[in-house]
C-alpha cells in the first residue's frame, strides 16, 4: 500500500493528506485495449476472463478535477459491458472522447479503468476548484459534462457532451484512486458506511430522474407504480421512491425468495411473472404479448382495483410490448435501459387510441443526484446493498451480476481493510438501526471501530 492510503487508513487530517505525495501508479481495474477481440467466436463472453486487477499510472490533474481516495465502489451492468465489449468496445469511446485534445487526451490509454459509482476521501483538488478540499468525505456521479455548453445549462442530461464516467470516460471507481471533475462530487451521507454509500448513487439517482423528476414520470400521491425488476439495483430504489412519495408500488420479480426481499423493502403488491406465465425465455409474438398483458391487469385490478399510472422498465425487450399494454388510458411507460434486448416491440394501437406516453431516460443531472442524496442523507432512502467482494474478486463480483445471480447492488471494497468503515453520524445510524439501512442484507454484529479508524 502506499504511503498516501497508509496515512488515510490511519486517520489523518488535511494537511497530512496535502503533504503526503501522490502515488506515480495505483491499483484499478481495467481492461486491455489488446484484449478487446478476445470472445471473437466464442459461445461465451466471461467477464472474469477481460477484468484484470492491477497498476495503472495516476493520470494528470485538470484544474476543474479532484484527486479521490477510493474507499469502496459496486458493479453497474456498464461494467459487464465493458468487460464483455459488448455492445461497443469502450476503448472507441475514450478515442472519440481523447480528440477534443487538451486533458482530454489523457483518456485514450491502452487500458480502461472501470467503475461508475464510488465514495471516498478527497487528496488533491485541482486549481479551479472551489467547493471540496483533501479530507472531504463524498460519493461520486456517474455523470460528466461539459459546462461550457448551453444545453447544459437547462438540463445536464442533454448536452452533447455528457459522459458516464468510468463507461465513457476512463480513471473509473473500481479502483484504489480516481480522477473527477468537481462537479461530479456530492458529500457522502455521514451516517452511511463506505461500502453502503458507494452503492446509491449511480441506480437510485437513475430511478429518482425516471420517477419523480419533471423529466420523468412525475409521481404523485396515490399513482400505482409497476415496476419491472423490483429486487435489482434500479428496482429497489424505485419501490423506496414511489412509496416515499406516497405511491403504491407492484413489483414484479422471478422467484418467491426474490419476492420476500421485495416485501422486506415495504414493496406493497408482488407479482411472480411466473405466476401469470411470463418466463425467462418467452418468444413474446403480439397475440402473446396481449395475452400476457391480459393476465397481468387482472393481477394487479385484483390487487389494487385499478391499473398503473406508471410502469418503470428496464428490462426492454421481454417486456415492454407488455408495459405498452397493461398502463392505463393516459398513462407513461418509462425506460433507462433494455437489459434484456434494444428491439422493442408493442402495438402502437394501445399507445396512440389510449394516449399512453413513452419517456426516455438516462442517468440524473446533478440537482436531480442532490436530491436523491439528500432523501438518503434524511434516511428516508435506504441503501439496497446485498453482498461485498474485496477489489482482488471483482471479476467474482461482476460476473454475479452479468449472470443475474444477485439481487440489489453489489458492493466492492477498494481501500476500505473491512466493512463497517466510514460513519461520521452514529446517532442516526443508531437512531434508524441496521435492518431500515440494510432492508436486504441479514443481520449482523460488526466487531466495535477503534475511534483512528472511524473517519477512515
Amino acid at each position: 500500500m502506499d504511503a498516501l492510503s497508509e496515512a488515510l487508513l490511519a486517520g489523518a487530517d488535511p494537511a497530512e493528506i496535502e503533504r503526503t505525495p501522490l502515488p506515480d501508479h495505483y491499483q484499478a481495474t481495467h481492461l486491455r485495449v489488446e484484449d478487446r477481440n478476445m470472445f471473437d467466436g466464442l459461445p461465451e463472453r466471461d467477464v472474469r476472463k477481460s477484468l484484470q486487477v492491477g497498476p495503472v499510472p495516476m493520470p494528470e490533474l485538470a484544474p476543474d478535477e479532484v484527486v479521490v481516495a477510493v474507499m469502496a465502489s459496486s458493479i453497474n451492468y456498464n461494467t459487464v459491458w465493458s468487460a464483455m465489449f459488448q455492445p461497443v468496445a469502450t476503448f472507441d469511446f475514450l478515442s472519440r472522447f481523447a480528440r477534443q485534445g487538451g486533458y482530454a487526451s489523457r483518456h485514450d490509454q491502452p487500458y480502461h479503468v472501470l467503475g461508475s459509482d464510488a465514495s471516498g476521501v478527497v487528496v488533491r483538488a485541482g486549481a479551479g476548484v472551489r467547493n471540496w478540499r483533501p479530507g472531504d468525505h463524498v460519493v461520486i456521479s456517474c455523470v460528466q459534462v461539459d459546462d461550457q455548453e448551453p444545453a447544459t445549462h437547462g438540463d445536464g442530461m442533454l448536452g452533447a457532451g455528457q459522459r458516464i464516467w468510468g463507461y465513457e470516460t476512463n480513471f473509473g471507481g473500481l479502483a484504489h484512486y480516481t480522477v473527477v471533475r468537481a462537479s461530479q462530487l456530492l458529500a457522502k451521507p455521514p451516517h452511511l458506511t463506505w461500502e453502503e454509500s458507494a452503492s446509491v448513487l449511480l441506480t437510485a439517482a437513475t430511478s429518482y430522474r425516471m420517477l419523480v423528476s419533471d423529466n420523468g414520470a412525475r409521481i404523485k400521491q396515490g399513482d400505482i407504480v409497476l415496476i419491472w425488476g423490483a429486487t435489482g439495483g434500479l428496482g429497489g430504489y424505485a419501490v423506496q421512491l414511489v412509496k416515499n412519495a406516497g405511491g403504491i408500488p407492484i413489483g414484479v420479480v422471478g422467484s418467491e425468495e426474490k419476492a420476500a426481499l421485495l416485501r422486506a423493502l415495504g414493496c406493497d403488491i408482488v407479482i411472480n411473472r411466473r405466476d401469470i406465465g411470463l418466463g425467462g425465455d418467452d418468444a413474446l409474438t403480439p397475440d402473446r404479448t396481449i395475452e400476457l398483458g391480459k393476465r397481468l391487469g387482472r393481477a394487479i385490478r385484483a390487487a389494487v382495483g385499478e391499473d398503473p399510472h406508471v410502469v418503470f422498465d428496464f428490462i426492454g425487450q421481454a417486456t415492454f410490448g407488455i408495459s405498452v399494454f397493461v398502463v392505463r388510458r393516459g398513462g407513461t411507460v418509462v425506460t433507462c435501459g433494455s437489459s434484456t434486448g434494444y428491439q422493442h416491440q408493442f402495438d402502437n394501437r394501445y399507445l396512440w387510441m389510449n394516449l399512453k406516453r413513452i419517456v426516455g431516460s438516462h442517468a440524473a443531472n446533478l440537482q436531480e443526484q442532490w436530491e436523491l442524496n439528500r432523501l438518503m442523507r434524511l434516511g428516508n432512502i435506504s441503501p439496497v446493498l446485498s453482498e461485498v467482494f474485496p477489489l482482488s474478486e471483482v471479476g467474482e463480483a461482476t460476473r454475479r451480476v452479468q449472470l443475474n445471480q444477485h439481487v440489489g447492488k453489489v458492493g466492492v471494497l477498494c481501500l476500505a481493510p473491512r466493512e463497517g468503515l466510514g460513519v461520521t453520524d452514529p446517532v442516526t445510524r443508531a437512531r434508524l438501526g441496521h435492518e431500515r439501512i440494510n432492508p436486504l442484507r441479514a443481520p449482523r454484529s460488526l466487531a466495535p471501530v477503534p475511534a483512528e479508524e472511524r473517519a477512515a
